[in-house]
């Protein structure tokens, strides 16, 4: 097979969100082929690579564009004037593109989710000029769609609608669809007639768990933990859809359980004694919804529900480094060594690249059964502390609410937990080798070798 120079775009890389982390995989095994990967986003991160700034999602012209094509037409008198802005970034990036492409004699293009979510509409319509332009083929990775968003979606005008037809995703002979689980493949197929491969997350379970080194061992004392308290790690970015208050739920729970816990050892040999905390610490980076208000409102009800929350995302990166003031910057994977027990609430996940981190630290995993979980992994047999399947609507600070008998429940489970350490042992071993059949690399490279093979032959794709 022919060596191939690969382009992966997206809006960001380099981060810890789940779209950077997952292409970074890709990239690798490409890499291990021998092909070369070339990197290019609107936000660079840690990762080296091709800055096309006018890309990044969150630039205030890339926001108002989505608004106003999938919420509603405010920010345009009509739908001729919003069209001219879409087309106009559209041609910026396009150039762009169009300049990567021959500086590094691009024959692959990797759209990772551009395609699908459309957070910068104009990015979807340069990309697709780019590729048919030049005669390239493309691999387009969906990890979510638009009308997946929980909140829904609206195409406000003519050229929103026309947008979502011809390009999210578009159509093509050169064109080869993935989608992260069963559900998108299913509506994919329904809304667009387009077939789709799954090839669900993966991790790379090759080596140990992440321990604790001389880097991260202060991390616990660096916010006020001491070594006995009982650490909920809340991995994941603090956004309405992850659902984080049924963590708060759970850890008041637990709070009332933290008598019969004095005398369990906890993951780093340390023994719960009765000046003991219950900790929940949120790592991931605050990407707040519309109102801006999530934080906020979740501290509130932590403090109503007496737990000890701690927010920690600005201390928190992909790689460890320093900040400006010279302060020490923690990776996502150094809060694994500081924790206990995982906290997964998510009510919507395209497919969930917290639970793997999870089983790879080798943690017991509290979770909320959402719809891909069921669909896709909870057949696999994996050990869980869940809190059930169903919201009971939302509370009046727009909470959602989950069932109390499903929490008390998960409590008195993760009790048994945190006492016998031969079933959690059991637990986590049997999770990470379930992980590593399903979840590996190797398995990456099993399913995209499906995808490609008779694909990167030539430029010419046939379907």
């Amino acid at each position: 097979m022919k060596k191939r120079n690969i382009a992966i775009f997206h809006y960001k890389v380099g981060g810890t969100d789940g779209v950077s982390l997952e292409l970074d995989k890709w990239k690798r095994v490409f890499e291990e082929d021998g092909h070369s990967v070339f990197l290019a986003g609107g936000d660079l991160g840690s990762a080296e690579g091709t800055l096309i700034p006018e890309m990044f999602h969150h630039l205030p012209v890339s926001e108002r564009l989505y608004q106003n094509t999938f919420v509603k037409l405010t920010d345009y008198p009509d739908n001729e004037t919003y069209a001219a802005e879409l087309y106009t970034q559209a041609d910026i990036i396009e150039k762009s593109i169009d300049h990567m492409i021959e500086k590094y004699n691009i024959d692959t293009i990797v759209a990772q989710n551009v395609w699908s979510v459309s957070a910068h509409p104009s990015v979807a319509l340069a990309l697709y000029r780019a590729a048919e332009k030049n005669n390239i083929p493309v691999l387009a990775h969906h990890h979510d769609f638009y009308w997946e968003r929980v909140e829904g979606v609206c195409l406000t005008c003519r050229t929103a609608l026309e947008l979502a037809d011809s390009y999210l995703p578009p159509r093509g002979k050169k064109i080869r669809h993935a989608v992260i689980n069963s559900l998108a493949k299913k509506e994919l197929l329904r809304r667009k007639g387009i077939d789709a491969q799954v090839i669900p997350n993966v991790f790379d379970f090759s080596e140990d768990p992440w321990k604790i080194d001389d880097y991260n061992r202060d991390l616990r004392s660096s916010f006020n933990i001491k070594e006995n308290d009982i650490v909920l790690l809340q991995a994941t970015r603090v956004v309405a859809r992850k659902g984080i208050e049924g963590a708060i739920d759970f850890a008041a729970e637990l709070n009332k359980r933290l008598p019969k816990l004095i005398g369990s050892r906890l993951q780093n040999g340390q023994m719960v004694t009765e000046s003991s905390k219950i900790i929940l610490l949120l790592a991931g980076y605050a990407e707040d919804d519309a109102t801006g208000t999530y934080l906020k409102r979740l501290v509130h009800k932590a403090d109503e529900l007496g737990v000890n929350l701690k927010y920690i995302g600005d201390r928190v990166a992909s790689e460890r480094n320093n900040d400006q003031n010279n302060q020490k910057i923690y990776s996502l994977w150094d809060t694994y060594t500081a924790a206990d027990m995982v906290t997964y609430p998510s009510y919507w996940e395209g497919w969930g690249n917290q639970f793997l981190e999870a089983v790879k630290a080798k943690l017991p995993i509290m979770l909320y059964e959402y719809p891909v979980y069921v669909s896709d992994i909870a057949d696999k047999g994996f050990s869980v502390i869940s809190i059930g399947n169903s919201l009971a609507g939302v509370d009046d600070q727009q909470l959602v609410k989950i069932d109390p008998k499903a929490i008390t429940q998960a409590a008195d489970l993760a009790v048994t937990y945190f006492q016998d350490t031969e079933f959690r042992n059991c637990a986590v071993e049997s999770n990470l080798k379930i992980a590593r059949r399903y979840y590996s690399m190797e398995a990456l490279k099993g399913y995209l070798a499906k995808l490609t093979n008779n694909w990167m032959v030539d430029t010419d794709i046939e379907v």
